[in-house]
């Protein structure tokens, strides 16, 4: 990884012929037991070697946590165009990751809520056969450019980009994501680079590493 903003998602976009989720792989986290290691976007995922496996997730949240964080219903970024709902996206019974519609962004909800201690992480798709889709301009971002996510019922949470990750499927950084701090930030991710005919694989993953802003 270096530090550069890298190439924006669309170079090499494809359109593609069906949906199928993404693949999950266990992670050294200690906020929940799973990961997204492909992309939300509309190609099977390529799965990884096993990850080492993960600690428990705390049953509850600090309940001074729960009184001022709420789900996030909501997302904004000005910089890429998004102005997206967001709905909660888990784990189905083959645990493959629940795939969200094109037009939404999907918050993973076995982990931190955005705004809570530790790495929140919201997904999306990059395209569809009918066009782009909600984070089709990720890759775009750059050091400081504003995300809002809107929560239910409360104010939104305000999160400043600081740096944009371009990275093979096959490397996905989970360390880096779901890093151990008690600082709440936020990741953002969806497919990137060219699309794979042969395989029917995007190559890559675009990772957007925020902070909160308050």
């Amino acid at each position: 990884m270096t530090s550069s903003h890298p190439s924006s998602p669309t170079k090499g976009v494809r359109t593609v012929p069906a949906r199928t989720p993404c693949r999950v792989s266990r992670t050294p986290g200690r906020w929940a037991g799973v990961l997204l290691v492909g992309c939300m976007v509309l190609v099977g995922c390529q799965r990884p070697a096993a990850q080492p496996e993960a600690e428990a997730a705390p049953s509850t949240r600090a309940a001074s946590e729960r009184e001022t964080v709420t789900r996030p219903v909501s997302i904004a970024i000005p910089a890429a165009g998004v102005e997206a709902r967001v709905v909660p996206v888990g784990l189905q019974p083959d645990r493959t990751m629940e795939v969200p519609e094109v037009d939404r962004a999907g918050w993973y909800e076995l982990g931190p809520r955005p705004g809570e201690a530790g790495p929140a992480v919201i997904v999306g798709h990059v395209d569809s056969r009918s066009g782009p889709a909600v984070f089709f301009r990720l890759g775009e971002l750059r050091s400081g450019d504003r995300i809002m996510v809107g929560q239910d019922g409360g104010a939104a949470r305000s999160f400043l980009v600081e740096r944009v990750e371009r990275r093979a499927k096959e490397a996905l950084p989970v360390e880096r994501i779901w890093n151990q701090t008690r600082q709440p930030v936020l990741r953002l991710i969806t497919c990137g680079g060219s699309f794979d005919r042969t395989s029917g694989h995007y190559r890559d993953n675009i990772i957007v590493y925020a902070r909160s802003d308050s």
